[in-house]
C-alpha cells in the first residue's frame, strides 16, 4: 500500500480485476399506446421534477418513469436532474410504499448513475441512496425491483468513494438476499441435495459485479467480504454449478472469478492469525547448511545442481477434521481446481485473466498453502495450460500467465518443468528477433516476461540453454542496446543476461557464436529513459489509500451491462509485481510499474570469480581505493560488474 512498507520477497501479486461500467434501464411502455394525441405537450424538465412531489401517487410514478425515459443515455439530462434537484426527490420516493412509484424512482437513479458525470454518483451518495437502495432491497419480493436495485448498486459502485459506503451498508442485504438465496448454496446441506443449477442470473450478476468493485478498495474492503457469512461459499458454489452446466463463459462466472480472485489478494497476510502459515525464508533456513551464504552469494558445487527434497513432488493439502467454510475456502483444493477447470475450458479473456491472476495470487508468499497449491498445480497437470496463455491473442491474458508462471518457478520441480516447455513462448513474446509474436507489448508486459524468465532460468541450466536455443540472446541484447527500449525493459533484459553469464559452462558456446562478454552488461546509456506513452488506469490496483496518495486518479468509463463482452474495450489490467531481490522495499503505486530504482543484481560473484581470483581482488582492493581517492574518479564511470566487486571488497576489509 502506499506509505505502508511491504516486506520484499520473490513472490508477485495480480492486481484486482478491473471495473465494469454498469447498467442503463430504458423505458418501452411509453411508445407501447403509439404516438401521442396531436394536442399534447411535452412537460419541460423543471415540471417533471415537481409532479415527483405531487400528492397523487399516478402522478409521482408516472413522473419517476418519464424521468427514467428521459434520462437514457443523455448526459445533460442527468446532469439537469441534478441541478434542479431532483436527486434528493427521487432517493426520497424510494421508501415510498407504492411498488410503482419506488420502481420507476429506483430505475431514473440507475440511469442517473451510468455515465462520465461522477458527480451524480456523489449526489446519490450525499441524499443517503446507499442506505435508502439497502432498505428497499431488505422489503423487495419482486425479481424485477431486485434487478433495477443491484443494477443502481452497481453502477454506484465504480465510484471510489461510495465504495467503503456499499460495503458498510449494503455486503450483508447482497449477500443475505440476493448471493445466498437464488445461487443455490445451502448452509446445512442434506445428505441427498443434488448441486442446481443458480436462479436468476441477472440478479447475481449485477450483485457479483457490484462486490467485485468494491473489491478492489483498500484491505478493509476486502476483509469484510471474506468474512461475510456464506459470501464466499456462495461465489464458489455458483462457479461450480455454471461449469457443471458447461457454461464457463457467463459474465456470472466472470464477475464471480474476478471478485474471488480480488479476495485472494494478498490473503496470506491479511487473514485472521496469518502468521500461523507463514514459513521461514530459504536465506534464513540455509544459513545453518553446509553451504552457508557470503557476501558473494550461496556457495555450490561446480557442476551440481541444488539438492532437493523428494518429498516436495508429492505434497498434498492438509487433511481437515471438518469442511473448509469462509475465507479458507479462498485457498483449499477445490477452488484451485475450479481455476485450473475455467483455464482449460473457458475462452473468455476476463475469466482466463482472471483465473491466472488467483493463481498468481495464491502461489504468492512464503506461506504453508502457497507452497501446496504450488505442488497441487503440478499433480494436476495445470503448468502446461497456464503455458497455452503465453500464446493468447490478448496481452492481459498473456501477462497473468506470464505472472502466475513466475511465482510457480519458486517451486524447484515446476521451475524445470516451465523452463522445459514455457520458455519457447515466453521468448517469442519479447519484442525484436526473427521469431516474434504479431503484436506489440506493452512495457510493463515485456518486464513482466522478463523477469518470469529470469525467475526461471536462476539456478536452471537446462532452461538457460533452452534460451540460448530459442534466440532468447538475441532478442534480449537487442533490448540491451537497440536504443529505443525504455529503463525499465533494460534494466530486465540485462539482469536475464547477467544470470545468463553467470553460467560458466555457457561462455565458450556463446563465444563461439559471436557473443562478447559486453553483450551481456548493462547498457543503460543508450536507453531511452523517457516513461511509456502507454497510460493505465489503477482500478484493478486494490491496496491504494487515497489519502496517502497525492496525485490524481484519471476518470473511468462504465459498460454497459448488455455490452461487457470480450469484445468491449477496455483499459488495460496492470499487474503490480514486488521483486524480493530488490534491496529496499517496494510499494504499489498507481501504474504497477516495478519503479525507476530497480536494482540491477547480476549472478553472485561466486560463480563468476575462484576462491584464487576473489583473493587476488582483495589483494587489489587497497591499490585500486587508493588510486580513486587520488584521481577522484567518479564511481559511475566504471561497469556495473567492477563495482560490485568493489562494494563486496570494501564489505570484507571493513
Amino acid at each position: 500500500m502506499i506509505g505502508e512498507e511491504v516486506p520484499t520477497d520473490q513472490y508477485y501479486w495480480a492486481p484486482l480485476a478491473q471495473h465494469e461500467r454498469g447498467s442503463l434501464a430504458s423505458l418501452d411502455s411509453l411508445r407501447k399506446g403509439g404516438p401521442p394525441p396531436p394536442n399534447w405537450r411535452q412537460p419541460e424538465l423543471p415540471e417533471v421534477i415537481a409532479m415527483l412531489g405531487f400528492r397523487l401517487d399516478a402522478v409521482k410514478s408516472n413522473a419517476a418513469a418519464y424521468l427514467q425515459h428521459l434520462c437514457y443515455r443523455n448526459d445533460k439530462v442527468k446532469t439537469d436532474v441534478r441541478k434542479l434537484k431532483g436527486i434528493p426527490v427521487l432517493v426520497g420516493l424510494l421508501d415510498h410504499p407504492k411498488k410503482e412509484v419506488h420502481l420507476g424512482a429506483c430505475g431514473a437513479l440507475k440511469n442517473i448513475s451510468f455515465g462520465r458525470d461522477q458527480d451524480n454518483k456523489i449526489a446519490i451518495k450525499n441524499c443517503d441512496g446507499v442506505p435508502a437502495l439497502v432498505r428497499l432491497l431488505r422489503k423487495a419480493r419482486d425479481m424485477d425491483l431486485t434487478e433495477v436495485i443491484t443494477g443502481t448498486l452497481w453502477n454506484l459502485s465504480s465510484h471510489d468513494s461510495i465504495k467503503m459506503e456499499i460495503v458498510d451498508h449494503a455486503l450483508h442485504a447482497l449477500t443475505d438476499e440476493v448471493i445466498i438465496p437464488h445461487s443455490g448454496w445451502e448452509r446445512e446441506p442434506n445428505e441427498d441435495c443434488k448441486p442446481r443449477h443458480i436462479e436468476w442470473e441477472s440478479v447475481l450478476t449485477n450483485t457479483a459485479g457490484c462486490l467485485r468493485n468494491v473489491s478492489s478498495e483498500r484491505s478493509e474492503a476486502r476483509r469484510k467480504l471474506r468474512e461475510c457469512d456464506g459470501l464466499v461459499d456462495a461465489l464458489i458454489f455458483i462457479v461450480q454449478a455454471e461449469i457443471g452446466q458447461k457454461d464457463s463463459d457467463s459474465k456470472l462466472v466472470e464477475n464471480c472469478v474476478c471478485l474471488l480472485r480480488n479476495l485472494s489478494y494478498q490473503v496470506h497476510r491479511e487473514i485472521p492469525q496469518a502468521e500461523r502459515y507463514q514459513e521461514a525464508p530459504p536465506s534464513v533456513a540455509n544459513n545453518s547448511g553446509p553451504h552457508a551464504a557470503s557476501c558473494f552469494g550461496a556457495k555450490k558445487g561446480k557442476g551440481k545442481k541444488p539438492t532437493e527434497d523428494p518429498a516436495n513432488d508429492t505434497v498434498d493439502f492438509p487433511k481437515r477434521t471438518s469442511p473448509a467454510r469462509g475465507y479458507e475456502l479462498l485457498f483449499q483444493p477445490e477452488v484451485v481446481r475450479i481455476y485450473i477447470s475455467l483455464l482449460k475450458e473457458s475462452k473468455t479473456p476476463a475469466i482466463l485473466e482472471a483465473s491466472a491472476g488467483a493463481i498468481q495470487n495464491l502461489c504468492a508468499g512464503r506461506w504453508t498453502y502457497g507452497r501446496y497449491i504450488r505442488s497441487a498445480l503440478r499433480q494436476e497437470k495445470a503448468l502446461s495450460a497456464i503455458a497455452d496463455l503465453l500464446t493468447n491473442e490478448h496481452e492481459r491474458v498473456v501477462k497473468a500467465a506470464s505472472g502466475a508462471l513466475r511465482n510457480l518457478a519458486v517451486d524447484a520441480r515446476n521451475k524445470e518443468l516451465i523452463g522445459k516447455h514455457a520458455i519457447p513462448n515466453l521468448v517469442k513474446n519479447l519484442p525484436g528477433g526473427q521469431q516474434s509474436s504479431s503484436w506489440n507489448f506493452s512495457e510493463d508486459t515485456v518486464v513482466s516476461l522478463l523477469n518470469t524468465i529470469n525467475e526461471v532460468i536462476a539456478e536452471n541450466l537446462e532452461a538457460a540453454k533452452k534460451l540460448r536455443e530459442t534466440q532468447g540472446i538475441e532478442k534480449l541484447v537487442l533490448i540491451n542496446k537497440s536504443g529505443n527500449r525504455s529503463e525499465k525493459e533494460v534494466r530486465a533484459a540485462a539482469l536475464v543476461l547477467q544470470t545468463i553469464w553467470g553460467y560458466k559452462e555457457l561462455r565458450k558456446p556463446l563465444e563461439k557464436e559471436g557473443w562478447k562478454k559486453s553483450d551481456f552488461q548493462v547498457n543503460l546509456n543508450n536507453a531511452s529513459r523517457s516513461q511509456s506513452s502507454h497510460s493505465y488506469d489503477d482500478s484493478t490496483l486494490p491496496l491504494i489509500d487515497r489519502n496517502q496518495k497525492s496525485d490524481k486518479k484519471p476518470d473511468r468509463e462504465e459498460i454497459q451491462m448488455s455490452n461487457m463482452g470480450s469484445n468491449t474495450k477496455s483499459l488495460d489490467n496492470n499487474y503490480s509485481t514486488l521483486n524480493e531481490r530488490g534491496d529496499h522495499n517496494r510499494t504499489l503505486d498507481r501504474s504497477g510499474d516495478l519503479g525507476d530504482m530497480e536494482p540491477l543484481k547480476g549472478t553472485p560473484l561466486m560463480e563468476l570469480l575462484t576462491l584464487e581470483e576473489v583473493k587476488g581482488v582483495i589483494g587489489l582492493f587497497k591499490l585500486i581505493s587508493a588510486s580513486l581517492v587520488i584521481s577522484q574518479t567518479p564511481k559511475r564511470a566504471f561497469s556495473g560488474t567492477f563495482i560490485e566487486i568493489l562494494d563486496c571488497c570494501w564489505y570484507i576489509t571493513m
